[in-house]
């Protein structure tokens, strides 16, 4: 094979586009920042991602305040059934 010859230089020029396409190919797949032809980057954007955030937002902060309810009414359970039979049926007595 001659190294100066026209088939060579073509064939280095196909791996090293079939070697960018198919790097290119994998970096889009899985949601890297993809180069452009002048060395930017070109970002997947989503649309409606700010409104996703917002709606996350608001169900995280529905969740906390939910756990928190439950948290408290696993306590009181807790104290419920370790405490003295007695001392329960004091507190409830008192209750009424």
């Amino acid at each position: 094979m001659n190294v100066g010859g026209p088939f060579f230089v073509l064939a280095i020029i196909a791996m090293s586009t079939l070697g960018w396409m198919f790097t290119t190919w994998v970096r889009a797949r899985h949601g890297y920042p993809v180069e452009n032809e002048w060395t930017g980057t070109v970002d997947r954007t989503d649309a409606d991602a700010g409104r996703k955030i917002d709606l996350l937002s608001n169900e995280n902060e529905k969740l906390v305040g939910r756990i928190s309810r439950l948290e408290e009414r696993i306590a009181v359970l807790e104290r419920i059934a370790t405490d003295p039979a007695t001392r329960t049926a004091r507190d409830i007595e008192a209750l009424r």
